[in-house]
């Protein structure tokens, strides 16, 4: 298991938010922390500590007036740590090649695959061939519905009829390096890890993957572990004390090193 640190900007500045709260009008989420560094503050960080595959998220949609602002809060962070991160929001095969260039190792992608709630594998394929499959890290975050868990995309605002399972993992992971999987339900509200989402993506071990989402201590970073089979990579925000919260960032690194 490797922790895989991130870096979210709202509005300009880096954040943690509850994930489900977001809304592109007003520029609205209820906020859990934000901080009064920049971002190449916390890629330097990473940098340092030898820190590589973490995520850099752009929470402010393409039409909002904050959103110049948090891109270059995210340019300036691959800057400072060219190689060692990936960057998502917003990217499209006419955007990606910019991010690359200023030093991200992967672009991470979601909204621009899916429309109208279903996987358009022709958007799919043709960002494929922008990038290159080993430059793209697909997001396919989900929620919790009656039947299994679905897969939400334009930040976690809409519901698709995808339903995530290893099937989809499977069809998908033709066209990516890897995957990022936000338990959206328990995103940024500090209240444990969706053990049965741990448990599935644990038994597909084809591809790395990286899961977000409730993670508040250092028991549930082992409970990830468990259920994950200790091929999930795990991604941690709010609760860590970089953001605000009690686990020290340090230790989680030793933990998921041990």
């Amino acid at each position: 298991m490797e922790f895989r640190p991130c870096i979210d900007i709202h509005n300009g500045k880096v954040k943690q938010i509850v994930g489900g709260s977001l809304r592109d009008a007003g520029n609205r989420a209820e906020e859990n922390f934000v901080a009064q560094q920049d971002a190449a503050y916390f890629a330097g960080l990473y940098r340092n500590a030898g820190l590589k595959g973490g995520h850099i998220i752009l929470l402010n949609a393409q039409d909002s007036d904050y959103y110049e602002a948090s891109r270059q809060q995210a340019l300036s962070a691959l800057k400072a740590y060219p190689g060692g991160l990936q960057v998502g929001g917003g990217i499209t095969p006419d955007n990606a090649g910019e991010y690359l260039r200023v030093g991200a190792s992967h672009v991470i992608v979601t909204s621009y695959v899916f429309r109208n709630g279903r996987i358009h594998y022709d958007r799919l394929r043709k960002m494929t061939e922008a990038v290159g499959k080993e430059h793209l890290v697909l997001d396919v975050s989900c929620r919790r519905t009656e039947e299994g868990y679905r897969v939400v995309t334009d930040r976690w605002q809409k519901m698709t009829e995808e339903k995530m399972d290893p099937g989809l993992l499977d069809r998908l992971s033709d066209y990516c390096d890897e995957f990022l999987i936000h338990a959206v339900d328990v995103e940024g509200k500090a209240g444990g890890i969706e053990q049965e989402l741990a448990a599935m993506l644990g038994q597909w071990e084809k591809k790395p993957v990286t899961y977000a989402g409730g993670v508040h201590s250092y028991d549930d970073l082992r409970q990830l572990r468990e259920y994950g089979k200790n091929c999930l990579n795990v991604t941690i925000g709010s609760a860590l004390d970089l953001f605000g919260g009690a686990m020290e960032w340090q230790k989680v690194v030793e933990i998921c090193r041990s």
